[in-house]
Order: structure tokens, then C-alpha cells, then sequence
């Protein structure tokens, strides 16, 4: 008999068929510029060719974040925005494409993290992503995310280190979100010239996809990502596009992105 499909299931099948040379999974911070928009430019995303989104839950204090996705959480928690609004975009979105919410952990552990699973779960997320969550302290998410059937994705940085890299890549569910340079998110002129090497690290730890975030904001520079790993995220251009022309503008971003990885 067939196992049934789980959530996280359909993370792999989107990593699996995609078409491109690499999925291509944008990133947009729910509530911004408010509630109803940011399920527009979901869904604009899914129209232009986003193979996943990475759906971010507002926090005052995103350590993990540069200015401009940072000023966009602030924007949002002003306008109203709260956990239980994000989930209802992520329902919304999550019957177009694979959903992975970006979420801190004090939002997680808060009532405890198998209460905030159970509640992602419910509204169709596919996966959590949650930065500031060590990975020494993720036992109880990881357990509640697979209970759940959804994917607890670790992150790797240039500097983890060998024996770390490999417990990551041996707990990894969904993919191995690998953060490209030492810092915050943000656009950056260029790529770090090791990234070749750090991607190659991930892939040989992990038997799972590995998927580029931090610094891509340009289709050539998603394009040589492409060359390298199974997947190409890119935040803060798109919340930048987001602020200045809303779904129109980030749909288009988008769609540039995506043809320069076909």
C-alpha cells in the first residue's frame, strides 16, 4: 500500500518538477503592505512562475533580516498583522503552491511548538523555516513537524562547521535552506566567490535539495545559482518591489527571474 502524501510531500514534488534548471521560491512577508495584498502578491508570484513561496510571519525583532524585509515587518505588525492573518494567506496561497512559512521561534515556542504546528498544518503550510532556532534545541519542532507532515527546513551557512553541517543534513526535511554569505538578507551588488564551494559542502552532507537565499536580487545572479543548487530564493528585491508597486511589480520581478532559470 502507499503511503499517503503528506504536505511535505508536495515540497519535493515541487523540487522534482519544476521545469527550470532550479525551483524558484520567492519570499514575501505576510501582512505587507497589509493582509489582502500580500495574498496578492502570492498570488501574483504563483502566476509568474514561483515553484514554492516562503511566507514570512511579521516579528519586531528579525535577527535574521535586513532593512528592507525588517521595515516590512514593522509595516506590517503596525497595520494590523498577527500569526492567525498570516495563516489565512498561507490557506489562500497553499492550494497554488507549496507553502514554507519563515517564522521566529518565540512565535513557535510561545504556547508551545506543536500548538503552532498543528495550527500551520491546519492552514496547508508545507514547511517551516525558522532561523533563530538553533539546531542543538529543534528536537520538539522536528518531532511535532513530522507528526504534523510537514518539513522542519534547517538553514546552512558558509561557516557551520563539518560535524554540524552533517547532523543538519541527516535531520534535514524538505531542503537545506543554505544562506549564501555571513550577514542579514538584502540585495547585493555580487555573490560571494566561495559559494560554489559552500553549496557543494551542503549537497554532500544532505540527501535532501539545497536551496540559495541571501543577497540574489538580479536574474543573472539567479541564474548562476541556478547553475549550482536545486533552488533559488529571493527576498528582499521582491519586498522592496512589493513596497514600490505592489503585486503588478513583484508579479514582474518574478517572472524575470523565473525565465532567467529556464
Amino acid at each position: 500500500m502507499t503511503a499517503p502524501a503528506t504536505a511535505s510531500d508536495r515540497i519535493t514534488a515541487a523540487f522534482g518538477s519544476h521545469g527550470k534548471r532550479a525551483a524558484l521560491m520567492p519570499y514575501l512577508m505576510g501582512g505587507f503592505p497589509d493582509l489582502d495584498s500580500s495574498r496578492e502578491i502570492g498570488l501574483a508570484c504563483a502566476d509568474a512562475g514561483a515553484d514554492l513561496l516562503e511566507l514570512g510571519i511579521p516579528f519586531s525583532d528579525p535577527l535574521a533580516d535586513g532593512p528592507v524585509i525588517h521595515a516590512a515587518a514593522t509595516a506590517a505588525l503596525a497595520a494590523g498583522a498577527t500569526p492567525g492573518g498570516v495563516l489565512r494567506v498561507c490557506e489562500e496561497l497553499a492550494s497554488r503552491v507549496p507553502v514554507v512559512l519563515m517564522v521566529y521561534a518565540n512565535l513557535v515556542l510561545a504556547r508551545g511548538a506543536g500548538a503552532f504546528v498543528d495550527r500551520a498544518a491546519a492552514a496547508g503550510a508545507a514547511g517551516l523555516i525558522v532561523p533563530d532556532l538553533p539546531h542543538d534545541e529543534s528536537a520538539e519542532a522536528l518531532a511535532a513537524c513530522d507528526s504534523a507532515g510537514i518539513a522542519l527546513v534547517p538553514l546552512a551557512a558558509p561557516s557551520t562547521p563539518p560535524g554540524r553541517l552533517l547532523e543538519i543534513g541527516r535531520d534535514a526535511r524538505g531542503f537545506v535552506y543554505t544562506v549564501s554569505l555571513r550577514g542579514t538578507t538584502g540585495e547585493r551588488d555580487e555573490l560571494p566567490p566561495d559559494l560554489e564551494d559552500t553549496v557543494a559542502r551542503v549537497r554532500e552532507a544532505a540527501n535532501v535539495p539545497v536551496a540559495v537565499g541571501f543577497g540574489i536580487a538580479r536574474p543573472e545572479q539567479a541564474s548562476r545559482v541556478a547553475d549550482i543548487a536545486d533552488g533559488v530564493i529571493v527576498g528582499s528585491r521582491l519586498v522592496r518591489a512589493a513596497g514600490e508597486g505592489g503585486a503588478a511589480a513583484v508579479g514582474e520581478a518574478v517572472a524575470e527571474l523565473a525565465a532567467a532559470l529556464a
